[in-house]
C-alpha cells in the first residue's frame, strides 16, 4: 500500500481549495420558479424551450408570492447547506407574473443577508421591444443588482433588444447579463452580436454571456473570431453544463463537439469562464438539484479540463467577478 494513497482524490483539493477562497460562487440560477415540476409536468421536460417558455407561464400565472417565496428560500438553505456564499438569481419580471418575485426577493434578502450574498438580475422573457414588456423590463431594471436579457424572444430585432439593455445599465450604471447561444446549433451567432454591441456601447468589462452552448458548434476559424471579439469587450462566459448537456439530437451537420461552451479554449484565451446552476428542479430541468460540485464535474468532463488551479478559479473567484462582487480573500 502506498504512501500517497490519498493522492487521487481530486474532489477533495478542489472542495477544500474553494472553502479557503470563501466558497462556492453559484453565478446564475433562477430561483424563482425552482422545485415546480410536478409529476403531472415532468412528461414535459422533452418538450421545445421555447415551448417551455409557455408552459412557465402558467406556473407563474398561478404562483402567489408567498409560494415564491417559499421555493426561493428553501433553494437559498439548499445552496447554503454545500457551501454557497455568493448566489446570482434571475428572477422573472413581466406582464403575467407582474412585481411578484421582486416583492419575494427582497424578502429572502431580508431573510438570508447575514448568511450569504445574494445579486439579483431580472429575466426579460417577453422581450424589451413591445411596450407592454418594456413597462416591466423597466419596473425589474429599478430592483435588480444586474440587468438581465434574452434577444432570442426580440427574434428578428436582437440589435434592437441589446441596444435597450445597453442603454438601460449605462443609465443606471449597472452590470448587464445575457443568455446567447444557447440551441447548439452552428445557425446562431448572438455571442459575436453581444460582443460586438459591447465594443459599440463602450461597455467593454461590463457585460458577461451566459451559456455560448453554440460557440461549439462552429468551425475553429469562426470560434477564434468570436474569442478576439470577446477579449476586445473583455466579455467573460458563464457555463451551466448540466443545463444544455441534454440537448436533443439533430439532423444538423456541425463540428464534433460536447454541449458545453468551449471552456478549455476560453481559458486558453484568457477569457474569464464562471459557473452556474441554471434552473432547478422545473420543467427546463427536472432532476437538476442545485449541486455546485455536478455542474463543476460535468465541466471538467465535458472539457476533458483538469487544471485544479482553473477549476478552483472558476468556482470562487472568476465566478465573484461576473457577479460585480469583491474577493473574499486575495
Amino acid at each position: 500500500m502506498t504512501s500517497n494513497l490519498k493522492d487521487w482524490d481530486f474532489k477533495e483539493k478542489i472542495i477544500q481549495e474553494i472553502k479557503n477562497k470563501g466558497g462556492w460562487v453559484n453565478t446564475h440560477s433562477h430561483l424563482d420558479r425552482a422545485y415546480t415540476v410536478t409529476s403531472k409536468t415532468l412528461k414535459l421536460g422533452n418538450k421545445h424551450l421555447h415551448k417551455k417558455w409557455e408552459i412557465v407561464d402558467q406556473i407563474k400565472k398561478s404562483s402567489t408570492v408567498d409560494q415564491i417565496y417559499d421555493r426561493m428560500a428553501f433553494a437559498i438553505e439548499q445552496q447554503i447547506s454545500q457551501g454557497v456564499t455568493v448566489l446570482g438569481s434571475f428572477i422573472d419580471v413581466d406582464n403575467v407574473i407582474k412585481d411578484k418575485s421582486i416583492k419575494a426577493a427582497q424578502r429572502v434578502r431580508d431573510k438570508y443577508k447575514k448568511d450569504i450574498q445574494l445579486v439579483f438580475i431580472n429575466q426579460a422573457l417577453k422581450g424589451v421591444i413591445d411596450p407592454k414588456a418594456k413597462k416591466w423590463f423597466d419596473e425589474g431594471a429599478q430592483f435588480v443588482d444586474i440587468i438581465g436579457g434574452l434577444p432570442a424572444k426580440d427574434a428578428g430585432k436582437e440589435a434592437e433588444h441589446l441596444d435597450i439593455l445597453f442603454d438601460t445599465a449605462k443609465q443606471l450604471k449597472k452590470m448587464v447579463h445575457v443568455h446567447v447561444d444557447q440551441l447548439n446549433t452552428k445557425q446562431e451567432k448572438e455571442t459575436e452580436l453581444l460582443a460586438k454591441k459591447t465594443i459599440e456601447h463602450n461597455l467593454a468589462g461590463k457585460v458577461v454571456a451566459i451559456h455560448g452552448v453554440s460557440l461549439a458548434a462552429h468551425p475553429k476559424k469562426y470560434r477564434q473570431k468570436v474569442y478576439r471579439l470577446m477579449k476586445k469587450a473583455k466579455m467573460p462566459l458563464i457555463a451551466c453544463p448540466v443545463a444544455w448537456i441534454d440537448s436533443i439530437r439533430t439532423e444538423e451537420m456541425a463540428v464534433t463537439h460536447n454541449s458545453i461552451a468551449p471552456v478549455e479554449e476560453l481559458i486558453t484565451e484568457k477569457i474569464i469562464v464562471a459557473i452556474g446552476t441554471d434552473n432547478i428542479a422545473d420543467v427546463y430541468k427536472p432532476f437538476a438539484d442545485g449541486s455546485m460540485w455536478t455542474e463543476l464535474r460535468f465541466l471538467l468532463e465535458t472539457c476533458h479540463f483538469y487544471d485544479l488551479k482553473q477549476l478552483v478559479n472558476i468556482s470562487t473567484k472568476n465566478s465573484r467577478k461576473v457577479l460585480g462582487v469583491k474577493a473574499a480573500i486575495k
